[in-house]
C-alpha cells in the first residue's frame, strides 16, 4: 500500500505538526496535547484518504478497465448519441486514484471551468472537471472525465498529450468526494449497472 504524492505533503505535515505538539505538551500540556491529537489524527485521515494500493489484474484483450473505485451512477447515450457514458460516484471513503481503461494514447487533456455541485447530482456533470482523450492502436477513442465536488476542488492530472500508457496506470486523483465519467464509442458493451460498486483497476467495466 503506498500514498499519492499530493497524500505524503499532507502525511509529513500532521506528522510534523504532531511533533511540534508533544514537545509542546512537555512543558505546556493545554497548549501541546491539542497539537498533539489534531496532527496525529490529520495525518492518519491523510494517510487513509491518500492511499494507493496496487492493482495487479491481468486484462484480457477486448477487456475495458474501470477507471475509479466507487458506484455507478448512470449508464447512458442521452449526452450524446454516438457515446455511452458511465458516471462513478466516489465518496471520501474511495480511493481517488484514476486509471487508464486500456492501453492507449493520450490524445488531448482540456481542463473546464465549472460549478461545484455535490458530486453525486446530476448537476455535478457541469462541474469543474479535466478531461482525458485517448486512442488505442485499433483506432477507438474514448476518455475520462474527472470531476470536482462540492467541497475539495482540485484534480490533480498525471499524463499529457502524446503519452503512451497501459491499462490501469494511474492518470490522475481527485481529492475527497467527487465523480468520474467515461465516455465509450456506443460499440462498446458496458457490463457494469446503477448501484454497482466497482474498483478502478480491477472491475470490468466493459468490452470492446
Amino acid at each position: 500500500m503506498g500514498f499519492s504524492p499530493e497524500g505524503v505533503k499532507l502525511i509529513i505535515s500532521g506528522l510534523a505538526a504532531a511533533a511540534v505538539g508533544g514537545a509542546l505538551s512537555i512543558w505546556y500540556r493545554w497548549l501541546g496535547a491539542p497539537g498533539l491529537l489534531l496532527g496525529i489524527f490529520f495525518s492518519a485521515f491523510s494517510a487513509y484518504f491518500f492511499r494507493d494500493p496496487e492493482r495487479d489484474r491481468i486484462f484480457a484483450p477486448g477487456e475495458i478497465a474501470c477507471p475509479a473505485d466507487g458506484t455507478v451512477m448512470s449508464v447512458s447515450s442521452q449526452e450524446n448519441p454516438e457515446l455511452t457514458v458511465v458516471r462513478i460516484f466516489l465518496s471520501i471513503f474511495n480511493v481517488h486514484i484514476q486509471r487508464a481503461p486500456a492501453d492507449a494514447k493520450v490524445e488531448s487533456v482540456r481542463y473546464f471551468k465549472g460549478s461545484f455541485a455535490v458530486a453525486y447530482k446530476p448537476a455535478a456533470a457541469k462541474n469543474e472537471r479535466n478531461l482525458i482523450w485517448f486512442a488505442d492502436s485499433a483506432g477507438r477513442k474514448f476518455a475520462v472525465e474527472q470531476l470536482t465536488g462540492s467541497i475539495a476542488r482540485r484534480i490533480a492530472c498525471y499524463v499529457s498529450p502524446g503519452q503512451e500508457v497501459a491499462v490501469s496506470q494511474r492518470i490522475g486523483m481527485i481529492y475527497f468526494g467527487s465523480q468520474v465519467a467515461v465516455y465509450l464509442p456506443k460499440s462498446a458493451r458496458v457490463l457494469v449497472k446503477p448501484g454497482d460498486k466497482v474498483a478502478g483497476g480491477e472491475t470490468i467495466l466493459g468490452l470492446w
